[in-house]
């Protein structure tokens, strides 16, 4: 699945503290949700999805807190 990789990928570039790389993963992962809703029940990634949206959605949420605490006045 190309969406997996991008997923991944865009996991990374938080990690690194890449700018915008938050939007990023949030948007491969509803892209891979919406992939996955299109296929016929059982042919997805439905299971790995299940297991890394919890991670991915900690990783959003704390890159956001992390942001938030930098620049206070921005809020």
């Amino acid at each position: 699945m190309q969406l997996k990789d991008e997923v991944y990928r865009q996991m990374f570039r938080l990690e690194e503290g890449c700018s915008g790389s938050d939007v990023g993963l949030a948007l491969a992962l509803l892209r891979a949700w919406i992939a996955n809703d299109s296929k016929p029940e059982g042919a997805g990634d439905r299971n790995w999805l299940r297991k890394v949206s919890p991670i991915c959605l900690q990783m959003i949420e704390t890159a956001l807190k992390a942001d938030a605490a930098a620049h206070p006045s921005a809020r």
